[in-house]
């Protein structure tokens, strides 16, 4: 006798996409957390820049400091970029909340680390002013977030807490999308290069682009994902300041 069973229940198409979503960022963090954080760990300055890889040129004759506060946020923004996408696993937060707890707690004293570490780098960016602005920043905003984050969390206001949250790891994705977008830019300009100084002269170009372009979007695709799931968004009073309100959903 064959017993009859009912069809498993799809999973609704927003539960879908978000699964996605969340599967794709985990994997690019992955990724470039290995391939950014492994080369300046097994190598070194002087050979990474005889294999033309990375930053390592601009930062093999900077000062000790430079080098050590390089170095500090090579594996501090590694290890954020590694840890954040499991911050946003509502698995995770449920059935292991200490694991959240001391997971989370470890993302952003990476993040400290990282970030002060960014904006001793920050003047000696090899895209000048440009750089120093954006990198800077970049960097400031990272050590905001995080801290408004952890302020939220420590209050009990978990929904403020998810919000910077977000803003924060949108930031700490910036390693990512830098990449991304250095690549798009270099890619679109290789058919009109010619030799190799032809395409150094291109990847300069797309990365002096990178310094605001790799985080601006992120920031906005966040703020977008705040509001989206009725959470504290940053809204422009008339007073010309911004503040976290609730959105009315």
């Amino acid at each position: 006798m064959t017993i009859a069973t009912a069809p498993p229940h799809p999973l609704p198409v927003r539960t879908r996409r978000r699964w996605a979503g969340w599967t794709a960022v985990l994997l690019t963090s992955l990724a470039i957390a290995a391939y950014s954080v492994t080369p300046y760990l097994t190598s070194s300055l002087r050979a990474l820049t005889d294999d033309g890889f990375g930053l390592a040129s601009a930062y093999l004759d900077q000062p000790a400091a430079v080098r050590a506060a390089f170095y500090v946020h090579v594996v501090g923004a590694g290890l954020a970029l590694l840890l954040g996408p499991w911050q946003f696993w509502a698995g995770l937060r449920r059935r292991l909340p200490r694991v959240h707890r001391w997971t989370g707690r470890t993302y952003l004293t990476a993040v400290g680390v990282g970030g002060v570490a960014s904006l001793v780098m920050a003047p000696f960016n090899s895209v000048g002013f440009v750089g120093f602005f954006g990198f800077g920043t970049l960097g400031v905003l990272w050590l905001w977030t995080g801290w408004r984050g952890y302020r939220a969390i420590r209050s009990g206001d978990v929904r403020a807490h998810q919000a910077w949250m977000i803003r924060n790891f949108a930031l700490t994705f910036a390693a990512v999308t830098l990449r991304a977008w250095t690549g798009l830019l270099l890619g679109v300009q290789l058919p009109f290069v010619d030799g190799d100084q032809g395409v150094e002269a291109a990847f300069a170009n797309a990365y002096a682009a990178v310094p605001f372009l790799c985080w601006l979007p992120n920031l906005v695709i966040a703020e977008l994902m705040v509001r989206r799931r009725g959470l504290p968004a940053l809204r422009i009073t008339d007073g010309g300041y911004a503040r976290t309100e609730v959105v009315e959903r």
